[in-house]
């Protein structure tokens, strides 16, 4: 409904101009369009020879007039593929009747379709040039040969007839390019909002990405430390071997729920609220958890009174921590990592830190960083990360925050406060 009422009273003008500027389908077929002209011009002009014959002296309708009054209609036909010649077409066929002394009538009709076609089709000046044919017919016919052509009583045409016909043109002009123009910004209105469309599909797929390689890249990489944990140990210590496995089972089973929600919201999208709520930064302490199984002991710090984040700011933050963990479990010799929460006033700083150094494993700034950074982008805020002076590596993040406030600091080791 709300769809709806937007269309309708968009910008555009009244119905009349805005069923013109997009007509129905059936309204374009050409053939269904010129039948109709055809049966107005051939019933009007009919009507009209029985009326003009003796009053104005005009010729009676015969075979070449009817022939005529044909013409014009079956030429509209064309005026989809070929705008110029149905233009001209019509002209020249209007010229023709009425130099040959027929009536007064609605053969005008198929010129105006004729010209109106070509300027809708972007050939204003073909549109003119039939015009331009058709009024200067009636000047030459009407003023000078108009001795030599039938009826033989007939004089000269009074100029304010040349002067209808010219005001008439003009008319026709006119509208035609107000719904040319009108046509055009419909057209232009359909494509942005194709683009927007577009736009909005690509972001979605873009967040959907980011989400999965953020949740498959950390679960991947726990899976994969505590495996070679597992099979180092399978003979020597079985207790551990089996520890490991389970650590494996439960870094698995999380990254199924995750995935799973995510896709859930693919398949529905706009539908129900997700089964479970999305991470954040309050579950840092079961990352810290997961990432010491991985072999890598975390310590946090929070700094500031913490402040409530944007909706979907909160859950970036957790994904940016997330994914700089994994990154130094993949590409670090360092075993240990320490994360810094600062609250400002207006913003929340994420700093990531590990002492390296690199193990080669791989090349730290992939699609983990870039998506970080478009993370924080979407909420106006920005990562940085790059190698320390004393060979360690960091990754700093900042978000605005809803407000902000400074207090005591806190210090966690593996998610306990210490």
């Amino acid at each position: 409904m709300t769809e709806h009422t937007s269309r309708a009273s968009g910008p555009g003008g009244p119905p009349w101009q805005r069923w013109l500027a997009a007509p129905p389908a059936v309204a374009r077929l050409p053939w269904l369009s010129s039948a109709v002209v055809l049966l107005i011009q051939l019933v009007g002009s009919t009507f009209a020879s029985e009326n003009q014959e003796r009053a104005d002296h005009r010729v009676d309708l015969d075979v070449f007039g009817y022939a005529l009054l044909t013409l014009g209609p079956a030429l509209l036909v064309l005026r989809h593929r070929h705008p110029p010649l149905a233009a001209f077409g019509t002209a020249a066929v209007a010229a023709a009747y009425f130099a040959a002394g027929y009536p007064y009538g609605p053969i005008f009709l198929s010129v105006v379709v004729g010209a109106f076609g070509a300027v809708v089709a972007g050939h204003r000046h073909a549109a003119w040039g039939a015009l331009g044919l058709f009024w200067g017919s009636l000047l030459l016919t009407g003023h000078w040969l108009y001795r030599w052509l039938p009826p033989d009583d007939d004089g000269p045409a009074p100029w304010g007839f040349g002067g209808a016909v010219a005001a008439w043109a003009v008319a026709v002009l006119a509208v035609s390019e107000l719904l040319r123009a009108r046509r055009e910004q419909v057209a232009r209105e359909q494509a942005e909002r194709e683009a927007a469309e577009r736009r909005r599909a690509d972001e979605e797929r873009l967040r959907i990405a980011r989400e999965l390689h953020d949740v498959l890249a950390h679960s991947i990489s726990v899976i994969n430390v505590q495996a070679g944990v597992g099979l180092a140990l399978l003979d020597s210590d079985p207790d551990q071997a089996r520890t490991a496995l389970t650590t494996i089972k439960s870094a698995s089973k999380e990254a199924l729920g995750e995935v799973r929600q995510v896709l859930d919201t693919l398949r529905s999208p706009g539908g129900a609220a997700p089964r479970a709520p999305a991470p954040g930064l309050a579950r840092l302490p079961e990352l810290a958890a997961q990432a010491e199984r991985a072999g890598l002991t975390v310590t946090t710090r929070t700094e500031g009174t913490p402040s409530p984040l944007p909706p979907g700011a909160d859950l970036a933050a957790f994904r940016i921590v997330q994914e700089a963990l994994t990154n130094t479990v993949r590409h670090s010799g360092s075993r240990t990592a320490r994360v810094l929460l600062r609250y400002a006033a207006d913003e929340l700083e994420l700093r990531i830190d590990d002492d390296g150094p690199a193990t080669g494993e791989g090349t730290v700034g992939g699609n983990g960083l870039v998506g970080m950074r478009e993370r924080a982008a979407a909420f106006g805020g920005t990562v940085t990360a790059g190698p320390r002076e004393d060979g360690g590596f960091r990754v700093t993040a900042r978000l605005p925050l809803r407000r902000g406030g400074n207090g005591e600091t806190t210090e966690r080791g593996n998610g306990e406060t210490t």
